[in-house]
């Protein structure tokens, strides 16, 4: 069974962060990763909102940068929903946490959930390096939560990834490990670099690219032959005397 970690993003309040550590302990979790994060000594109150996770979760939680995360895992990244809709896609497509849920209990990749700052959340920067991206239906008046609260949230549909895993199916897709897709990223760049591709719709169809994959949780032999296509049509730009090779 594949891995879900917890990661938490440049985060102000140590007390987020013991409320997020103790809910991974509530939905058993483990693994908490923290990128530029707030002092949390044993007397910071991160440790008095982790209850039980204080002996095990919040203590071992790994500071990380986002790039170590996007080269080691599938990610997810929380956000709340913007009005945006496919014409702009930086938070578009998403999925609820339910069905995240479903999508994760058929496949075989570690994944990591990435949680942003209090206020602001994720940077369109950081969601646009992400694979997909994980929003909770709420009220359009209100619809941004505390970060322990939206955390809290997303872990408890997911427990059944966590907790009950003896209920999961027997048979799950095998994902491409991610140094693969990432590989795959890179050529697809400098393929749009040889086709001269438009500079300005560039970084929204690397973004595409980038989540369209990420939905679709691709093999390590899909990945292969996306590779060859790739391959092909720059040897067939390059020499296109061999066109009807």
């Amino acid at each position: 069974m594949s891995d879900i970690v917890v990661a938490v993003v440049d985060a102000k309040t140590p007390g987020n962060i013991g409320t997020i550590a103790r809910g991974m302990k509530n939905f058993g979790l483990s693994d908490l990763y923290l990128v530029n994060p707030p002092y949390l000594g044993r007397d910071s109150e991160a440790y008095g909102f982790a209850g039980h996770a204080r002996d095990d979760v919040l203590p071992n939680a790994t500071e990380v940068s986002f790039d170590y995360l996007v080269e080691n895992f599938h990610t997810v990244g929380t956000t709340a929903v913007t009005n945006e809709d496919e014409t702009k896609h930086m938070r578009w497509p998403f999925k609820t946490p339910v069905e995240l849920k479903e999508s994760l209990a058929e496949v075989d990749t570690d994944t990591a959930l990435i949680f942003g700052r209090e206020g602001v959340g994720l940077t369109n920067e950081e969601l646009a390096q992400v694979d997909e991206i994980c929003s909770i239906p709420a009220s359009s008046e209100y619809p941004v939560l505390n970060l322990g609260q939206a955390a809290t949230i997303v872990l408890y549909e997911l427990r059944n990834l966590s907790v009950e895993r003896s209920q999961l199916p027997s048979a799950v897709h095998e994902r491409a490990r991610e140094d693969e897709i990432e590989g795959f990223y890179g050529h697809f760049d400098s393929f749009l670099d040889f086709i001269n591709y438009p500079a300005e719709k560039r970084k929204k169809t690397q973004r595409m690219v980038r989540r369209i994959l990420g939905r679709a949780h691709p093999t390590g032999r899909e990945i292969s032959t996306l590779h060859g296509i790739l391959r092909h049509a720059e040897q067939r730009a390059e020499h296109p005397e061999r066109a009807d090779d």
